[in-house]
């Protein structure tokens, strides 16, 4: 097994990735979507105590729906859900989703979300994510590289007291399937152990993490009060895990529901109160390669037991590129330091 060329979600066929941000004073937040243009089978497991979501009820395999459009993925709280109507806008334009009439354009676009808390990260409360950030976001979609780090809904992020942000990975597996993941990690707990070691790191494939030592800087304590408004602190880690193997909606829900695994192995503690993870699993892959494997098939178990044990994995590694690639930032409320300028010796070549 390796890295697809991206080493990023937009590896695994039909995926599209686009992203907005701001961050001038007083904005820090943005938006992230995921646009599969042929659509895909999805799945959600919704595991945090404060979730923020749309469009999550119509996924469980009891429901009639078969596929969405675009998956957003935002900043701003509950006030970020707005940007899924501009995606749906942009997609009816297009002709994009369930065909509901006999015109070109007679269609209800499928576009689930789910948000972080950053409200008042950047010093105003109002300054989140406009609606119009989920057009501009799926417009600049494309399948290359994603930009991680302090982009897209990874603008505002932060784990414990250290900078997060947007993270992807990869997998290629041996019989030649793709899985990929997409993360914005925002959690209330810490993505490194007590000697300032990413958790997820041990999970690289190769040499993806092998410049990383262990740090001699001491870890920074958790910040009280970070998130600039009174009160207990308030995050989510929200992901998509994404293959081209054909699966029903009871798989792709498994998928999502295994995939947790991969944020327990890279964030500690997690599913807290006042997160409000959420994992969505995208099937890209088309329904005439056969029929699409379900969980109630004995003949399917062991190749779904590889593509899920695949996902959790690829999304723990895709925390990890988050917190490499994200940047310190000031706030307000005082510096949010990112793990390289925290630990420098982390990366020393001697």
């Amino acid at each position: 097994m390796q890295p697809g060329p991206h080493n990023a979600i937009t590896d695994v066929p039909g995926v599209r990735v686009g992203q907005v941000e701001r961050l001038d004073a007083p904005y820090l937040t943005g938006t992230t979507v995921v646009h599969v243009p042929g659509t895909a089978v999805a799945g959600v497991d919704v595991r945090g105590g404060a979730p923020g979501t749309r469009e999550t009820d119509l996924l469980s395999p009891v429901n009639s729906n078969g596929a969405v459009n675009a998956i957003v993925l935002t900043g701003g709280s509950a006030f970020g859900l707005d940007t899924a109507g501009s995606v749906m806008r942009w997609l009816e334009e297009r002709g994009e989703g369930v065909r509901v009439g006999q015109g070109e354009y007679d269609v209800v676009p499928i576009v689930p979300a789910a948000v972080i808390f950053d409200l008042a990260r950047g010093g105003d409360f109002t300054a989140r994510p406009e609606p119009s950030w989920g057009a501009d976001a799926i417009a600049a979609a494309t399948d290359g590289p994603v930009a991680l780090g302090n982009h897209g809904a990874g603008a505002g992020a932060r784990a414990r007291s250290l900078k997060g942000g947007v993270g992807s990975a990869s997998v290629r597996l041996d019989d030649g399937t793709t899985v990929g993941a997409l993360v914005i990690v925002n959690a209330a707990g810490s993505a490194i152990d007590a000697d300032g070691n990413l958790y997820g790191a041990r999970y690289g494939l190769g040499d993806e993490f092998a410049q990383l030592r262990t740090p001699v800087e001491p870890p920074p304590p958790a910040a009280p009060g970070r998130n600039v408004i009174p009160g207990p602190p308030m995050n989510t880690v929200i992901a998509i895990v994404a293959t081209d193997v054909p699966l029903d909606k009871a798989a792709a829900q498994r998928m999502a529901m295994v995939a947790h695994d991969g944020l327990a192995r890279a964030v500690d503690p997690i599913h807290t109160l006042v997160d409000g993870d959420s994992i969505f699993a995208l099937s890209t892959g088309p329904a005439a390669q056969g029929p699409r494997l379900s969980v109630t098939d004995p003949a399917a178990l062991a190749q779904l037991e590889t593509v899920y044990a695949a996902g959790a994995r690829t999304l723990c590694r895709a925390i990890v590129h988050g917190m490499l690639n994200a940047e310190s930032v000031q706030t307000p409320a005082g510096p949010i330091p990112s793990y390289r300028d925290t630990f420098p010796s982390a990366f020393s070549t001697t």
